[in-house]
């Protein structure tokens, strides 16, 4: 699995699993809903470090917990 298919797949268990949307997410991180979006569509391939961090910030998670996921352990670079 790519990179950011991993990390689209982790976002979305984590938004389901806090009972969020893309919506929500915008409002508790303050990244625009069209970075998101856009990521989360697949109409962006990559997602900047900087972005995950507030995202992770956003869900109450440490950056490291957002890796420390079974989905990670075979990726391949995009």
């Amino acid at each position: 699995m790519l990179l950011s298919d991993a990390i689209r797949k982790r976002i979305n268990k984590l938004l389901k699993q806090n009972n969020m949307n893309i919506w929500k997410l915008y409002k508790a991180t303050g990244v625009p809903a069209s970075t998101l979006s856009y990521f989360m569509n697949g109409k962006r391939e990559l997602i900047n470090l900087k972005t995950l961090l507030h995202i992770c910030e956003g869900l109450n998670i440490e950056l490291k917990d957002f890796f420390d996921d079974p989905i990670f352990k075979n990726v391949e670079q995009d």
